[in-house]
């Protein structure tokens, strides 16, 4: 499937804020609304989100030759046994099919106990070569062995136009051996990942795998381009769900990450490339629980949609962020998402929040904010500037700005929570040095009257008498 979005960056018009002198009462038309930025219409849809729409490449397998891996013959246990000869022996079968041209290789029933030493902190897995589809049969299990080291891949890939799919891959958290690094004497261990995508791999689909029990990641995305993930369940590993760490054209869609817990920073996935690229990126219709960190953070990433997924915190569980956290300086859009909280965070009860930019207001694009439910949950932004927030309900909690420019606010809906009284007061739209616009606004069953303007900054007294 060719998902077809917009690449923003690469536009030839020049954003401009748009100063609103004056509203009426009545809410404003999607024609006739106010924006974060000034953009041509073609570029928004009618509810006033961009439309951004980039390619995003599948791989290709043109040949159709199929080679199921014949067990007997390469000697390759398929008993949970002998982890250094399951590797060696499986590694040969699948070299062999890549250099006689075979594009579909089978791996059949049974649990492959798989990894080798290759240095003082890296444990090898199986490594699958460009132009080529791996099949999991039904039953078949690639399973870390237990080791002591900081990294390993399950699987890795090496190469472009790659297909992982149907199966299930184990790592070994349950029985690793957390030895100290020479180098420091820290036991994270943090690297295990169940497939590493990365050296710019090109077209990748992951699909229908479940991919669970890494020491770090179920997957890793590495300076890579084009990978997808479809239909995938993925849980119970230390750090991430996903971690994309230099990536462009990412989509994530359709599948299930829950129960990431162990070492930080914990979230269902982690948008995080410092001095890499990370822009272009699909996340959607996925359901998150159970996460301890929180379900999406971005700290680098650009034009990177999160669009009608399921965010539970889950009974029994706490997070450490939140469900959505961004960086300053990052590009996003986030709409028709459904975010269920049952306690606060560090940051309290907020289904979204933004990091301030300190002393640096700025922001290289506007955030969007569409139509998105929270239960028993707000959002809040900070020090910082363009924000588009349209037609969400906030039932429960508050939306809250402090030292931000340009909020753009129209239709939203904040409702008081019967299990938190005290938060009646000054406590459901809150604002503090404030500009922007605000119409249609409502408290409750109240409209609720917000006097933004883009030339006063605007402060609740109540704010300001330190409530």
């Amino acid at each position: 499937m060719n998902i077809k979005i917009k690449h923003l960056s690469n536009c030839t018009f020049i954003f401009m804020l748009i100063f609103i002198t004056s509203c009426s009462n009545e809410s404003l038309n999607s024609n006739d609304q106010p924006s974060a930025y000034e953009a041509d219409p073609e570029d928004l849809d009618d509810n006033g989100l961009p439309i951004i729409v980039f390619d995003i490449e599948l791989p290709t397998i043109l040949d159709n030759s199929e080679y199921i891996i014949d067990l007997d013959q390469w000697d390759i246990p398929n008993n949970r046994t002998d982890a250094i000869k399951t590797t060696t022996n499986l590694q040969a079968a699948i070299d062999w099919a890549h250099q006689e041209g075979y594009r579909r290789v089978i791996l059949p029933e049974g649990t492959y106990l798989i990894g080798e030493s290759i240095n003082d902190i890296y444990q090898g897995g199986i490594e699958i070569h460009g132009d080529t589809e791996f099949v999991f049969r039904p039953g078949a299990i690639l399973e870390m062995a237990t080791n002591n080291k900081w990294n390993y891949c399950v699987i890795s890939l090496n190469g472009d136009n790659i297909i992982i799919r149907d199966g299930i891959i184990k790592g070994d958290r349950n029985t690793h051996i957390f030895t100290p690094r020479d180098s420091d004497g820290k036991t994270a261990h943090d690297e295990g990942h169940g497939i590493c995508v990365w050296n710019t791999n090109n077209k990748v689909l992951i699909e229908n795998m479940e991919i669970q029990d890494l020491t770090g990641d179920g997957s890793l995305i590495l300076d890579s381009n084009d990978v997808t993930f479809v239909n995938n369940n993925i849980y119970n590993n230390r750090r991430q769900g996903i971690s994309i760490v230099g990536g462009k054209r990412i989509e994530i869609r359709n599948n299930e990450i829950h129960h990431i817990n162990g070492t930080a920073p914990q979230f269902g996935i982690d948008i995080e490339g410092p001095g890499r690229i990370d822009e272009d990126i699909l996340i959607q219709n996925n359901y998150f629980h159970h996460n301890s960190g929180g379900d999406i953070v971005n700290t680098s990433g650009e034009n990177v949609y999160i669009l009608d997924n399921i965010m539970e915190q889950g009974e029994g569980s706490t997070y450490l962020d939140g469900p959505i956290v961004s960086w300053h300086k990052t590009h996003n859009i986030i709409a028709r998402n459904t975010i269920t909280m049952l306690s606060g965070s560090a940051n309290g009860r907020l289904g979204y929040i933004q990091y301030s930019g300190g002393g640096d207001k700025g922001h290289n694009r506007a955030t969007f904010v569409h139509d998105n439910v929270c239960n028993s949950c707000g959002m809040y932004m900070y020090k910082s500037s363009q924000a588009d927030v349209r037609r969400n309900k906030f039932l429960g909690y508050f939306l809250a700005f402090s030292d931000f420019e340009n909020a753009i606010l129209i239709d939203n809906l904040v409702t008081y929570s019967e299990a938190h009284p005290n938060l009646r007061f000054c406590w459901s739209y809150r604002f503090e040095n404030v500009t922007g616009v605000a119409e249609g606004n409502y408290l409750e069953d109240t409209l609720e009257e917000i006097p933004l303007s883009d030339i006063e900054p605007y402060s609740l007294q109540c704010v300001i008498d330190g409530w």
